[in-house]
């Protein structure tokens, strides 16, 4: 008889937010999967964009072009970059997700109180606008980015790093460990048709004179963490090229800061892992040159 070769279809996963920080760890980590990849993006030529990756163009203000760029795709990552749109452009590409019948959405998230802050306030208009769909969805609630200290490379080097956070202490999580969690929140055919959140944080929380001290013992040199009131930080902010809604998140997380509000330590991505998550003195030591003269 002759031998025929069926053909299995791969699973397809789209990912929104493949330039992003998680988005991008998580395009490097689904390399070596049998899957194939489609980044949905608003401008394809930027490069920053994997070549082995697809690619499809969306433009939010034509919805037509978020059901084209859907087509044959199984499961989807959410993650927009934090502006006034976010909320607008993430409940479109929910609604076309469910018009286009994908089982599953893994939609980064921020782990926090109720509050009237951005972005957390966003975070919770879009979720609640998810649990409202029929669908499976996996919600990653993430704590702070320690990645978000690469911001204060410049100022640590002349000396004025500083802000309105004091001696609160905060959680801060790597964007790997995040995108770890989110390929086996895609991949795990076991939980697509649930409905479930994960809190993910680091292995503990520190304050930014801890970081500090961290840096100077790292460096061999001393780096100081100057406090400021928030007049003063926004002032300088403002100055240092930042836009009001810039400088404004970055007051507002602050304020979270000095309040501990984010020092929760969960055990989530060692559970679902099995690694630990990385410290903050770990992504320090892998980024010692932003902190560092040329």
């Amino acid at each position: 008889m002759p031998n025929y070769t069926q053909t299995v279809r791969r699973p397809r996963v789209a990912i929104a937010g493949a330039t992003g920080q998680v988005g991008a760890a998580l395009v490097q980590t689904l390399s070596g999967d049998r899957i194939d990849v489609v980044a949905l993006t608003r401008d394809p030529g930027n490069g920053r964009i994997p070549t082995s990756v697809d690619v499809a163009k969306i433009d939010f203000e034509v919805p037509r072009t978020l059901m084209d760029a859907l087509q044959g795709t199984d499961r989807l990552f959410l993650a927009h970059g934090t502006s006034d749109r976010q909320v607008a452009n993430e409940i479109a590409i929910i609604d076309a997700v469910v018009a286009a019948g994908i089982s599953h959405i893994v939609k980064l998230s921020a782990m926090g109180p109720p509050t009237r802050l951005h972005p957390f306030n966003w975070h919770i208009e879009i979720e609640a606008h998810l649990a409202k769909q029929d669908i499976g969805y996996a919600v990653l609630r993430s704590g702070p980015f320690v990645n978000g200290l690469a911001r204060a490379g410049a100022t640590v080097i002349d000396g004025t790093w500083g802000g309105a956070a004091g001696e609160g202490r905060v959680n801060l999580v790597d964007t790997r460990d995040v995108a770890d969690v989110a390929r086996i929140a895609l991949l795990d055919d076991n939980s697509t048709g649930s409905q479930r959140a994960y809190h993910l944080t680091g292995p503990n929380a520190v304050s930014m004179p801890e970081v500090a001290l961290e840096l100077s013992r790292l460096l061999g040199q001393m780096v100081e963490y100057r406090h400021r009131d928030r007049a003063e930080h926004r002032k300088l902010l403002i100055e240092s090229g930042a836009s009001d809604m810039a400088a404004d998140l970055r007051l507002g997380l602050d304020r979270l800061f000095k309040d501990s509000v984010l020092a929760e330590t969960t055990n989530t991505i060692l559970d679902v892992t099995g690694k630990k998550a990385r410290s903050v003195s770990g992504w320090l030591s892998d980024n010692l040159s932003l902190f560092q003269r040329t």
